[in-house]
């Protein structure tokens, strides 16, 4: 099933669409669709992802904050404006530095 959990044809700013919580991670998926998903996170400092791979190629853009992306063992230190692409099938890990909020999209194919 098609859907977007965000209305379509309005303008929006991705920062305002998600608020951080108490030594917790906020995501909220903007489109869900059968070729892939776009999801908006906002992690509090020090809020962790911890290494894990995932079958499909995946694009992290900053877009508040800074964070450590770490791609097969290799880190990223990344700021608001910042983007990275994680290939499908190699670990990888998001550590919050501090505060930020970032965009996810997976392509599945």
């Amino acid at each position: 099933m098609e859907k977007s959990l965000f209305e379509h044809s309005n303008v929006f700013r991705f920062p305002e669409k998600v608020e951080y919580s108490p030594e917790g991670i906020v995501s909220k998926r903007i489109l869900d669709k059968p070729v892939g998903t776009v999801t908006l996170f906002a992690f509090d400092k020090g809020q962790r992802l911890s290494t894990h791979s995932a079958p499909f190629d995946a694009m992290v853009q900053v877009i508040e904050g800074e964070t450590e992306i770490v791609i097969n063992d290799q880190p990223f230190h990344m700021k608001t404006g910042d983007t990275i692409i994680m290939p499908a099938g190699i670990p990888h890990a998001v550590n919050a530095m501090e505060k930020f909020k970032m965009v996810l999209t997976m392509i599945k194919g």
